[in-house]
């Protein structure tokens, strides 16, 4: 593909679609409220309203006025922006097989998803309420004997809080999967996938969450975040808000950058649990 076939609109557009479907912890989140982003740090307006109070009904008895609804507004900030910019030579775009433009622009947007499933976890594993963490004094050492009780206490955790049921999900990283994988109640009763069904990282069901798989687990030292969340209960919005081909100067090569924009917010933090731990 050279540059004068080039369609901005479109490629933004295939490079959205292609990070959409290599994102793992954006099936983590909501995504309701993504709105027209144009550029970093354009904000995002969320709108909240509290509990509604219900009452006992008397036959033949006047009911109460109307409850009156209170309103929280929060902002979600688009505080990311994340580019790339590369460049075929004419002579390697000429000796390659296939249309190597395209396979780069893939390589692109795996390289962008990386950057945001790793911010969108951070953003969860620091938003847990302080009373939803479980190892915050001492990490747990996983094993393959207590991995499903540790789960099970993170689903303990939501339903203290009155978390919704619907849209529970929990991401671990490799090592937590592999413990799994020799739980005969993971393997055993159906909640491990097949190979053919894996698909953005999801391996299964455990204890009421649908599960992910990520290399992009907040770690510090030897200490990993796993987070259990509903998607009520994180928000996140993102663009390729450019993209854009060109001749550089002074080289025989077609060139091609693009700008990806997005942020994240917890809205709820009574819907996100965490497990500090590590492995042996």
């Amino acid at each position: 593909m050279a540059v004068t076939t080039f369609i901005s609109e479109l490629w933004s557009a295939r490079l959205l679609n292609a990070l959409e479907k290599t994102h793992v912890a954006s099936n983590l989140v909501n995504r309701d409220y993504e709105g027209d982003i144009k550029k970093q740090g354009d904000t995002v307006h969320i709108n909240s309203i509290g509990e509604v109070t219900v009452s006992d009904y008397t036959r033949n008895s006047d009911i109460t006025a109307p409850q009156t609804l209170s309103t929280t507004d929060q902002t979600l900030t688009i505080t990311q922006a994340k580019y790339f910019n590369f460049q075929i030579d004419d002579v390697d775009a000429a000796q390659a097989a296939g249309d190597i433009m395209d396979k780069a622009m893939q390589r692109s947007a795996y390289a962008l998803n990386d950057a945001a499933d790793s911010y969108i976890l951070g953003v969860l594993a620091n938003g847990a309420s302080s009373g939803n963490i479980i190892g915050s004094s001492e990490a747990v050492t996983l094993t393959e004997d207590n991995i499903y009780e540790n789960i099970v206490e993170l689903r303990l955790l939501l339903d203290k809080q009155g978390a919704p049921y619907e849209g529970r999900t929990l991401v671990i990283p490799p090592e937590a999967y592999a413990l799994l994988l020799k739980d005969a109640r993971f393997t055993g009763n159906g909640g491990a996938m097949s190979e053919a069904a894996l698909r953005n990282g999801y391996i299964g069901n455990v204890a009421g969450f649908e599960i992910y798989e990520s290399n992009n687990c907040v770690k510090s030292d030897d200490v990993y975040t796993i987070t259990a969340q509903v998607r009520s209960a994180c928000t996140f919005a993102e663009q390729i808000v450019e993209t854009s081909a060109y001749r550089p100067e002074k080289r025989f090569a077609d060139a091609v950058k693009g700008l990806h924009v997005y942020g994240a917010k917890v809205t709820d933090p009574n819907g996100v649990a965490a497990l500090k731990c590590k492995f042996s």
